[in-house]
């Protein structure tokens, strides 16, 4: 991990390989680096951010129409100058940049040390640059085939791209279980981690699929093999990415212009697929596999972070509205046990990226046992979307922050859609409650945009008066259980507070002894259903001098009555809260964590998508 920009053709490479570390920042790093060829490799790495690297490299010859780049999150050895990408082979011939993790790295190593090599970094990626020299000195290999062959060798995920010096008119490329892009432009190629940084250059690109290698030249040529060396024809695709949806549009930080911008791409998620005037939702990926998921035992959704979340909400939805048997898993723990899945099982799985690693790999189980797989994803392309055997995108458009905020309700949004498609031709919903259901989603648009325009500036009162907190409690019921969860872990992500979400309930076995007159409790109480007993907790907080701030809905005065601070929501019908109540905790952790001067954007630590385990 993270973030990968290569370039091949007749512009000069710097001023696109920087623009690309840019645009890949979002994803989470703590170094970058970059290698120019013109002539010689001349490579230039820093600890940091991608401006430390420019101030590293300004008056440094850096001219060359080929190069690559690399944002670096750390796994193998310290965030470092030394183990920054790129890295170099050991006779200087070969430089590399690479995502994922080598696992036998360390039986390669010491087999390399006995033929003479020695190493700099900490780093996998310099065993895997030193591996490939290897096997290219020894069989005198072209770079292409010494590649093909060390990869056939190695175990673990991996996007690389790899310059050689004496075979200078060519990148080669190549992927397992991380994400990588090849741009094709006029007789130049870019390859990237993703399209963001590929989008104003071009809209042709091609996805690599695991195990294949790809070689672009300077002649405008791209072949594709696979690790058994097999031809593939490339598959072009056209991009849909706005160059302005990647930039902040006059606001501070992405996470606050995303967190506005849920009043459109909730109702983009809904754009075709529902008409409440003429009573019908259509989701095209449940109608091309109708037969299986109607008779489907059990759904599993299999998720991490905040989609595991939002995976919570979708249990409530589908056995309330559909009755249809729901298990919401770690994606990391699914795939690491011995589950029983079968045929009669549809497992659907829930990424952002739709490159999450673990989630692949859950995936990759349920397929092998026969169960019917199932994408919500928003990256269109990605490696979900192309593996699952059906599914849908929630069309949020790019989500720079690295905490997610629109993805999570384009989620809930697919999700409730899907349940009440599902459960109005299951027949477990009548057509009343049906109608009800589609004409309050066509309104949450409008109620977000509501939400944003009158409880903005309480919000940032509140956070004012809880920022220095050094714990804080999220209370939720039923549908907004899984939302205190979230809006738990948005606290913790953004602003560095520890934060806990509990089952309101589940308050009394334990957490109720942590409660003082320093302890934020955020209870989000907009439920109709156990609403009295809502309120008893919330005595009980109010008992114990919690300073507690309620998520209620408009006109709600008991609460209110019991509680230090409010936020008010529109009302609607109860599955649907989550797509407003989880509005006002996004923005109060945005608010909190500015406040305490905290990188919104990339938190220390995080990174968007998390192409390793």
């Amino acid at each position: 991990m993270c973030g990968i920009i290569g370039y091949i053709g007749k512009k000069q490479a710097y001023p696109i390989l920087i623009n690309g570390l840019k645009r890949l920042e979002y994803r989470g790093y703590d170094s970058a680096g970059v290698a120019v060829f013109n002539g010689d490799v001349h490579v230039y790495k820093r600890k940091g951010k991608v401006q430390d690297l420019i101030d590293f490299a300004k008056g440094k010859n850096i001219r060359g129409t080929m190069g690559i780049g690399h944002t670096r999150w750390a796994t193998h050895g310290k965030p470092d100058d030394v183990n920054a990408h790129p890295h170099t082979s050991g006779n200087g011939r070969l430089t590399l940049i690479h995502n994922g993790i080598i696992e036998n790295y360390a039986l390669l190593q010491e087999a390399l040390k006995k033929e003479g090599h020695t190493f700099e970094s900490e780093t996998d990626t310099e065993v895997l640059v030193h591996f490939i020299e290897e096997l290219q000195k020894r069989d005198n290999l072209p770079i292409e085939e010494a590649v093909r062959v060390a990869l056939s060798k190695v175990v673990g995920a991996y996007a690389i791209v790899v310059i050689d010096r004496d075979d200078p008119g060519k990148l080669v490329a190549a992927r397992k279980a991380s994400p990588l892009v090849i741009g094709i432009g006029e007789d130049e190629f870019f390859i990237a981690s993703d399209p963001t940084p590929i989008a104003e250059f071009t809209q042709k690109v091609v996805f690599l699929n695991d195990e294949e290698i790809a070689v672009v030249t300077r002649g405008g040529d791209l072949q594709i093999k696979t690790i058994d060396n097999e031809i593939q024809t490339p598959f072009i695709q056209e991009l849909d990415v706005k160059i302005e949806a990647m930039e902040k549009g006059g606001y501070e930080y992405f996470m606050l212009k995303e967190i506005y911008e849920q009043p459109k791409t909730v109702a983009d998620c809904m754009r075709g697929r529902i008409n409440a005037t003429e009573g019908w939702i259509k989701v095209g990926g449940v109608d091309t596999c109708k037969d299986r998921i109607f008779d489907a035992n059990r759904f599993i959704i299999a998720a991490c972070g905040t989609s595991w979340h939002a995976g919570l909400i979708g249990e409530y939805l589908f056995e309330e509205l559909a009755r249809i048997p729901v298990e919401v898993e770690y994606a990391s723990e699914l795939r690491y046990r011995n589950p029983i899945i079968n045929e009669k099982d549809v497992v659907i799985a829930l990424s952002q990226s739709g490159e999450t690693a673990d989630t692949l790999a859950a995936l990759e189980l349920a397929k092998a046992k026969g169960a019917l797989c199932y994408g919500i994803v928003n990256n269109v392309g990605s490696s979900i979307a192309r593996m699952t055997h059906a599914g849908s995108y929630i069309h949020a458009g790019p989500e720079i922050g690295v905490a997610s905020t629109k993805a999570f309700t384009g989620q809930l949004t697919l999700l409730s859609m899907m349940a009440i498609h599902l459960g109005y031709e299951r027949g477990t919903i009548p057509r009343s409650y049906y109608l009800q259901l589609l004409e309050e989603l066509e309104n949450i648009p409008g109620k977000i945009e509501t939400l944003l325009e009158k409880a903005s500036d309480q919000i940032e009162y509140i956070a004012g008066e809880i920022k220095d907190a050094s714990n804080a409690l999220y209370l939720g019921r039923g549908y907004n259980f899984p939302i205190a969860l979230e809006g738990a872990l948005k606290l913790k992500e953004i602003s560095y507070i520890h934060a806990e979400g509990y089952p309101a309930a589940e308050m009394k076995h334990g957490p109720i002894a942590l409660i003082d007159e320093n302890m934020p409790v955020i209870v989000i109480a907009t439920n109709k259903s156990a609403y009295e007993k809502i309120v008893s907790n919330v005595q009980e907080v109010k008992a114990r001098k919690g300073k507690i701030i309620s998520i209620v809905k408009e006109g709600d005065t008991v609460i209110r009555n019991l509680s230090d601070y409010t936020i008010e929501i529109p009302d609607t019908d109860e599955p649907l809260t989550p797509l407003l109540s989880v509005v006002p905790l996004q923005l109060l952790s945005y608010q909190i964590a500015l406040m305490r001067g905290c990188n919104v954007d990339q938190p220390r630590n995080l990174a968007k998508s998390v192409t390793v385990e």
